[in-house]
This record gives structure tokens, C-alpha cells and sequence, in this order.
């Protein structure tokens, strides 16, 4: 198997690095940042490599957390006082997402 990291994969998971404490990108704001793929393609970026980066801070359209992670990401928004919708289980992403350097 080829250990090395994927052009692609390699500009998700260093847009991602960008992404300042408090803020968010949604998968799909990530694609447009890079100039290429779509939310899927960063999705499974983030799948495969992602735990090497800020990976709560990159998140579906709706606000919601990465699927199967919640509770954690939840904890690491309320840490880094990322700005929650009421009901605090979702981002408000009108306040929290950040609009690239």
C-alpha cells in the first residue's frame, strides 16, 4: 500500500490547519477553499486522514458535527467557544465560519 498523502488530500488536510480555534468550514466550504472536489471528496479526506487535523472544526451544511463524532466534537466546540445554535447541538454557522485567509 502508498503511505504518501495525496495532492489532494494533502491541500484538505492543510485548509483545515487553517481554520482558527472558535471557527468552522462546512465540507463543501473546504472543496471551494481548495478550488477542487466537492463535500464528498473532502469527506473522505477527512475520513481517511483527517485525525491528524483539527477535524471538528469541519462540518456538514446544516451545522452538524461529523457523523459518529458528535459528542466529541461537541466538547471541543464548547472548549474552544465556537458559537452553538440554540439547543446547543448544532454550530451556528452564521457566527463561527470562517471565510478562508
Amino acid at each position: 500500500m502508498d503511505d504518501e498523502l495525496p495532492e489532494y488530500a494533502a491541500a484538505v488536510l492543510d485548509a483545515v490547519d487553517r481554520i482558527p480555534p472558535g471557527q468552522v468550514m462546512t465540507y463543501g466550504d473546504v472543496a471551494e477553499y481548495v478550488g477542487a472536489g466537492g463535500p464528498r471528496q473532502v469527506g473522505q479526506v477527512m475520513s481517511r486522514w483527517g485525525g491528524a487535523v483539527a477535524w471538528w472544526r469541519v462540518l456538514r451544511a446544516d451545522g452538524s458535527p461529523p457523523p459518529g463524532h458528535e459528542a466529541r466534537a461537541l466538547d471541543r466546540y464548547r472548549e474552544e467557544g465556537t458559537p452553538l445554535r440554540p439547543g446547543g447541538r448544532r454550530v451556528d454557522l452564521r457566527r463561527a465560519r470562517w471565510a478562508g485567509d
